[in-house]
């Protein structure tokens, strides 16, 4: 059973890496149907997911846990889905990281013996304190004496550099034990437990000397009282280990799939694509689609990709009412291309109008069923045909604001965008070029724009990151509402839906209007191609800025390139653009833009979700007056091991991809002994992941972890 106002944190434990889902409010069984791809280090042994009910004014409450271990993702390589219960949290079995210790005997013969430990320093412990850190120390026992180190402030990842010496009690030999604990020292509250190890004293004794990084475990497991109580939580994980091999090593495969590409220039049917598109099941086919996507957008060619399953789809389909409606590859490729390359158009479209309903709260209904008559003030109620009036009005004022923002989008929806539309468009009016099918050409486009992108992020914002949180009961009949209206134009055809839904007659000349706007943009998107198209969107590129990334984060300025651990972080609101990043006290405040003077920019934020987005794209400007040099902390792990949040610019992985299709091709591998060429070069890949795979297992090894919440 769940506390109400229940959100999810899903905190990677070894990893330091945490991730926080919206807050369902006010129920006790919340739905979420949220999905993160997570880069693991290979090293990682524990995943864990914490529920809490979230407090405006208080800290959360925790509710409970679940914890999976590394060892049972990897027993179930197809997944784990299911009913979890959640468990209580036990302070002192939160513990996570390692400490660096050496360990000796000192002494021999005569000479009384003496126990030595050295306390060198630890990394990726818990972060106990509201400012992200903690303030370690170490406590170290034996046969009864106790020393401690100095308090590190601050710090996750301590140093010390301390030595306690015991007198080695002999009698104690078989028994004895050295305990080394790591707390978190706190000025007002108790000393939260950070872990600890313990070492035999005989073993020492064998060995005289031991050191190393020890990992910090809990201390004493205690029986919960409100086991099965706390209620459960349904995951579905699926954990994969891919060893990426060189760059040199997919050279032949990528360049086949160019070739394969580029072939129906000069009239040769791609068999490769061909192959691709035959052998991918319902389940697999919207991975390989990334994959293929982000492969080809990496090469430049994703473009004449597209056309290639364009074609393909057009000449298995003989009714054009069903052209693009199943999830075929091409299908599920545009969809990926979309959601890579039209994020930021579909933020400006978008945000305007979905901010407008979120902070409105207007109560829109049309269903005569979901009706319920109101109080609208003190003396009188409304009336069914009163509520559908104004609902009528609303869901209108916000449909003509939504067509009007897609109509100006033509002069800033990206090139590339444009062109594939294009593509599509002319594609289809060469396979039915009859007059009756005159609004095929236009059909197409509107399936993947306005069914497959506009209505889904209207419906769900928040997976679009379009809002931080989901919407409540009465938003989201708002966002479905309108999402209806939006799908219903694209489909062009306004008796269908009547029919299905009679209670949307009422918005049937704003639709049949809609249908008429949307037309003439479809015309203008699709001829944005041409020169003086092009100097437009330049234009209007140009007057409306680069706004890139923006938001709230920690900054730190110096002119050293030393990291100041101790020195205060700051919090600023940043934009990061192409050409400029500039920060300020508030959204509205005066801006400071980055300046020579500046040589390093330390940011930090208690979200992994805007550091690692940040850093991300500052990896791919550019712009080397920006960022000369990006200096990261030895207690931070590589940028790539964080949330892929499948934004638009997440910096591509080409090596990754070609081995993710690899992977495919393997599995179908009985279907490609036909092809002589691709045989061999799977051949070659297969004997050079078994000759390099134990040496660089460790180095090149990508774990991802996919879970549905």
């Amino acid at each position: 059973m769940l506390s109400k106002d229940s959100s999810l944190i899903n905190h990677f434990l070894f990893f330091n890496l945490s991730l926080r889902t919206a807050t369902i409010w006010k129920t006790l069984s919340p739905f979420w149907g949220e999905e993160y791809t997570v880069h693991l280090p290979p090293y990682f042994r524990t995943v864990s997911f914490y529920v809490l009910d979230e407090d405006s004014l208080s800290r959360d409450d925790v509710i409970g846990k679940v914890s999976i271990t590394k060892e049972v993702l990897t027993a179930k390589p197809q997944g784990v889905d299911g009913w979890m219960n959640l468990t209580e949290i036990d302070p002192d079995e939160e513990v996570q990281g390692e400490i660096h210790l050496q360990i000796s005997v000192l002494g021999d013969g005569d000479i009384p013996r003496k126990l030595c430990c050295q306390v060198l320093e630890a990394r990726d412990l818990a972060k106990k304190d509201r400012n992200g850190a903690s303030d370690p120390f170490v406590r170290v026992r034996y046969n009864g004496k106790t020393y401690e180190s100095t308090v590190v402030k601050k710090s996750c990842y301590p140093r010390w550099n301390e030595s306690f010496e015991f007198e080695l009690d002999e009698t104690l030999a078989d028994t004895g034990l050295l305990s080394v604990e790591v707390w978190d020292w706190d000025l007002v509250s108790r000393n939260d437990f950070l872990g600890k190890v313990l070492f035999n004293i005989n073993k020492l004794q064998s060995a005289q000397e031991e050191e190393g990084w020890f990992r910090l475990g809990p201390d004493k497991s205690k029986h919960s009282e409100y086991e099965g109580t706390l209620g459960s939580l349904r995951l579905q994980l699926r954990l994969r280990d891919e060893v990426v091999l060189p760059s040199s090593h997919y050279k032949p495969l990528t360049e086949l799939l160019s070739q394969s590409v580029g072939s129906q220039l000069n009239g040769n049917w791609p068999d490769f694509i061909m192959l691709i598109d035959e052998t991918t099941t319902a389940e697999s086919r919207q991975e390989v689609a990334n994959n293929l996507v982000k492969l080809f957008l990496g090469q430049g060619l994703v473009k004449e990709f597209l056309d290639v399953l364009f074609k393909l789809e057009l000449e298995k389909t003989t009714e054009p009412n069903t052209l693009f409606r199943s999830n075929s590859l091409a299908s599920k490729s545009m969809e990926s291309f979309l959601k890579v390359a039209g994020m930021q158009y579909l933020h400006r479209l978008l945000g305007p109008i979905i901010n407008r309903i979120f902070e409105e709260k207007k109560y829109v209904e049309l269903d005569p069923i979901n009706i319920y008559c109101r109080c609208a003030g003190l003396h009188r109620q409304q009336t069914e045909s009163d509520i559908i009036q104004q609902s009528l009005s609303l869901l209108q004022s916000y449909l003509s604001e939504l067509l009007t923002s897609i109509l100006q989008s033509a002069s800033y929806c990206p090139l590339l965008i444009c062109q594939v539309f294009h593509q599509l468009y002319l594609r289809v009016q060469e396979c039915f070029p009859d007059p009756e099918y005159r609004k095929v050409k236009f059909i197409a486009v509107t399936s993947f724009l306005c069914l497959r992108f506009i209505s889904p992020a209207i419906m769900s914002p928040k997976l679009f990151h379009l809002r931080e949180k989901h919407a409540d009961a009465r938003t989201s009949r708002t966002l479905l509402l309108l999402a209806k209206a939006v799908q219903t134009i694209g489909n062009m055809d306004t008796l269908a839906c009547c029919s299905k839904e009679p209670w949307m007659v009422c918005l049937q000349s704003a639709i049949q209007q809609g249908i008429t706007q949307l037309k003439d943009f479809i015309t203008k998107l699709v001829n944005c191609h041409e020169p003086e198209d092009l100097e437009l969107q330049t234009r209007m590129s140009l007057q409306c800025g680069t706004m890139e990334k923006e938001g709230f984060l920690f900054l730190h300025r110096t002119k050293d390139k030393c990291m100041p651990m101790t020195s205060p972080f700051k919090k600023y609101y940043v934009t990061l653009s192409k050409d400029t990043l500039s920060y300020s006290r508030t959204q509205h405040s005066k801006v400071s833009s980055s300046d020579a003077g500046l040589k390093l920019l330390l940011i930090w934020s208690f979200s992994i979700n805007s550091i690692n987005s940040a850093i991300s794209y500052i990896y791919c400007i550019e712009n080397s007056y920006i960022v000369n040099s990006l200096f990261i902390d030895p207690g931070c792990d590589k940028t790539r091991h964080g949330v892929t949040l499948q934004e638009w610019y997440d910096p591509l992985d080409p090596d990754l991809e070609a081995q993710l299709i690899y992977q495919h091709l393997c599995s179908v591998q009985h279907k490609v002994d036909g092809l002589s060429k691709l045989f061999s070069i799977l051949q070659d890949l297969h004997d050079a992941h078994a000759a390099v795979e134990e040496e660089e297992r460790s180095k090149n090894k990508n774990l991802f972890l996919e879970l549905q919440t």
